[in-house]
């Protein structure tokens, strides 16, 4: 356990930013989910759930729970992913 009075400061901040960051990335991983199982259905519903989870990850991103270079291949996937479901595309 921490002694010195920075070192209780820092773990009280690790225990609120832990808390933060599961939340963020619960979100974003319950964003993909759907993005994903959208993919068979309508194209409005498809790019909503698209839109909502790129939202996501922008966001967690800029908060810094997950790295920019992450959310930037996760989002490029799934573009992949919806795109060719949209075309009718098999790969």
């Amino acid at each position: 356990m921490a002694n010195h009075k920075s070192a209780l400061k820092r773990a009280r901040q690790s225990v609120t930013r832990n808390a933060r960051n599961g939340i963020n990335k619960t979100k974003v991983k319950n964003a993909l989910k759907k993005a994903r199982l959208s993919v068979g259905e309508a194209p409005e519903v498809t790019n909503e759930a698209f839109r909502k989870a790129m939202s996501a990850l922008h966001k967690a991103s800029s908060k810094g729970t997950i790295h920019a270079k992450n959310a930037a291949r996760r989002i490029s996937r799934l573009a992949k992913l919806c795109h060719q479901a949209s075309t009718g595309q098999q790969s």
